[in-house]
């Protein structure tokens, strides 16, 4: 718990979840410690943190190189260990339900992109997952693009009836609307 605190002290003093992870992981040259505390400083639930932690101990925290710590602390942030769920509300619930299913249309996603919309979910940025989702293109041979760009659609009519909505959901939903006269035109 002592550790816990000193990690709540140094993001109460400026610290991101990476410096505070190094400089906790030079002092105890404990490197799961150090991220289980900073962890349990955010708030993240204990089983969380353990699912998000196993997922990493091997590459990362089980046989640290020599005076990686800030490599490492920024590698953990990167991956999402130390997102800050944040719990949805039925409306974002929806939301995500739609991004799921036009995931499901897109006939593929690289890793990358897949990580980081889980990250958006995970945190509650919507607007960011559904700006990456609308710039994506589905692919043609193995996704449905119609029922991709119909999807994104009713997900930005949701994301923009909320109070003061970001103009590039707009602009962005303009977008989908277009695509999706194009895929249905012949």
């Amino acid at each position: 718990m002592r550790l816990a605190l000193t990690a709540r002290h140094l993001l109460d003093t400026g610290h991101t979840p990476a410096q505070a992870y190094a400089t906790l992981a030079r002092r105890t040259r404990e490197p799961l410690r150090s991220a289980r505390a900073v962890c349990t400083a955010l708030a993240i639930p204990a089983a969380e943190t353990d699912r998000r932690l196993d997922d990493c101990y091997n590459a990362l925290l089980a046989n640290p190189r020599p005076n990686s710590e800030a490599d490492t602390g920024e590698l953990l942030e990167a991956l999402g260990v130390f997102d800050i769920p944040k719990t949805l509300t039925p409306h974002e619930l929806a939301v995500v339900g739609l991004f799921l299913t036009a995931i499901d249309a897109l006939g593929g996603i690289r890793a990358g992109h897949q990580h980081g919309l889980t990250r958006w979910f995970t945190t509650g940025n919507l607007t960011a997952a559904y700006l990456s989702l609308a710039a994506a293109t589905p692919r043609s041979a193995t996704g449905n693009p119609t029922r991709y760009w119909a999807t994104l659609i009713q997900a930005g009519e949701l994301l923009t009836t909320t109070l003061n909505p970001d103009i590039r959901l707009r602009n962005a939903l303009t977008r989908c609307r277009d695509h999706l006269t194009r895929t249905t035109t012949p």
